[in-house]
């Protein structure tokens, strides 16, 4: 595909934009129920089930809209406790989200999908205000995924009723289609023939801070910000998490999370492992697609991983969370994975729920949910040599040779009919993830918020006291 395609209105093809099994499938009548049921109900049962919760205080944020963060994905997994108690814990929030291409449609009439209610419901109202809002075209700019972002171009193309300018913006481009100047985004259209651009819908997921500056005059969505800010540095994530959850403290709600040691220099790992019982997962904090991640469950693992050069300094260390007899001893108490239903053969899979939601006139709705399972079962023990990742990662991205990326589908598991059930989740586990990555994204917008000045620019020197990782902060284009 060339790195710059005009897209016209009436171009989008279903087929294009679906894997063929998630166009095919007929979607699960609790998922459907669970995407119409009214906010009132949604707060009054999650209060009935925890009721220590104030329930005005959960409408509010679920009627919040945010600032920064308009759209999000939430990565959970469905966790007890020993004594039983189930709860979703968020391991991640990304600021550009996959998921379109995996959920089924509600009905057979709504060929565009989720597609269409992002552009909608979040992407059509950021250009609603017309104050100091440039002249200029429409873009969509991407780094990979273009079965869901070519989606996007097509549906924003319908619902503006313009052209949409499709741009491909890698990390290691040497002669890249987008510019910035002054602040205006400026994407090449023809040789030399340079246009500038008034809104884009942002799925640049690769260091986008070293490309795309802090500061644009074209209104973006997501903003870098909402990248450095947690959607895509899971260091300042687990900080906001804390402070919001501080902030939470006499409402009953919090946001769930492994526990989470950050600042962590890689001397310093084998310590907090031990701390943690022999097992943990490190994180490199600025990484996505399941590359950086690391799941330690014995020697042989934490010595390949400290054989291992790194590009940045810092790190995250996070309660691994296993099966029981291999989990990660933490504050929090030991907890351990549900997984799915086991199979004729008796196995059970470690699963994730991606729960994607955005910013509306009516709060925070949910746009569309799958999941992901594990490779490999889990199992009671783990013998030397075994990979845990191969029992314990769920992401389906696949990075080729090339530099491509590709998607293992074989473990993506759908809201249809035949997937659903294999979960063994219900509607009160689907609100308590819309509750968590709607309280995950809050929490973001929140640093967002905090880390721009009175006058609208970035606190730089705040935000290295939050996240000193200098390799990091000398990639950031302001």
């Amino acid at each position: 595909m060339k790195k710059v395609t005009g897209i016209l209105p009436d171009q989008f093809v279903p087929e294009e934009h679906w894997y063929p099994r998630a166009l095919n499938a007929t979607i699960h009548p609790m998922i459907h129920f669970f995407l119409g049921l009214k906010r009132d109900r949604i707060v009054k049962r999650y209060c009935h089930l925890h009721p220590k919760v104030n329930g005005t205080v959960l409408k509010e944020l679920l009627e919040h809209q945010t600032k920064y963060f308009r759209w999000s994905g939430a990565d959970l997994l469905n966790v007890t406790s020993e004594n039983g108690k189930r709860q979703m814990v968020v391991i991640e929030t990304n600021s550009c989200p996959s998921g379109q291409k995996s959920m089924p449609l509600l009905n057979d009439n709504q060929e565009e999908g989720g597609y269409l209610d992002l552009m909608t419901r979040t992407f059509q109202p950021l250009l609603s205000y017309k104050r100091n809002l440039i002249n200029g075209a429409l873009a969509v700019v991407y780094d990979k995924n273009p079965m869901e972002t070519v989606g996007y171009a097509r549906v924003m193309a319908d619902v503006m009723n313009e052209k949409v300018y499709l741009v491909q913006f890698d990390k290691n481009d040497e002669n890249p289609a987008v510019k910035f100047k002054e602040g205006i985004m400026y994407i090449e259209e023809s040789k030399d023939n340079w246009i500038p651009i008034r809104a884009a819908f942002r799925y640049v997921t690769q260091q986008p801070w070293n490309r795309i500056p802090l500061h644009t005059k074209t209104r973006i969505l997501n903003p870098v910000l909402a990248c450095l800010a947690g959607g895509r540095n899971k260091m300042v994530a687990a900080k906001a998490y804390d402070i919001f959850n501080a902030e939470l403290a006499e409402s009953g709600l919090y946001i769930n999370t492994p526990e989470t040691i950050w600042d962590v220099s890689k001397a310093e790992i084998p310590l907090w492992i031990k701390k943690m019982g022999g097992q943990a997962v490190v994180k490199v904090p600025y990484s996505n697609a399941g590359q950086g991640v690391y799941t330690i469950v014995n020697e042989t693992e934490l010595e390949r991983f400290m054989e291992m050069e790194f590009v940045y300094d810092q790190f995250i260390v996070q309660s691994l969370i296993g099966n029981y007899n291999w989990s990660s001893i933490s504050s929090k108490g030991k907890l351990y994975q549900v997984g799915t239903v086991p199979n004729l053969k008796g196995d059970s899979f470690v699963a994730d729920i991606r729960m994607m939601v955005s910013s509306t006139s009516l709060g925070m709705r949910p746009l569309c949910v799958y999941a992901r399972r594990a490779r490999k079962a889990l199992t009671n023990e783990i013998s030397e040599g075994s990979e845990s990742w191969d029992m314990l990662g769920t992401n389906l991205s696949i990075k080729n040779p090339d530099g491509s990326w590709g998607s293992d589908t074989n473990r993506l598991v759908l809201m249809d009919r035949r997937d659903f059930n294999k979960l063994g989740v219900g509607l009160d586990d689907l609100i308590e993830a819309y509750i968590q990555t709607t309280l995950a994204t809050i929490a973001i917008d929140n640093m967002c918020k905090t880390l721009i000045g009175s006058k609208g620019k970035f606190k730089m020197r705040l935000f290295k006291s939050l996240n000193n990782d200098k390799k990091l902060l000398d990639e950031i284009v302001l």
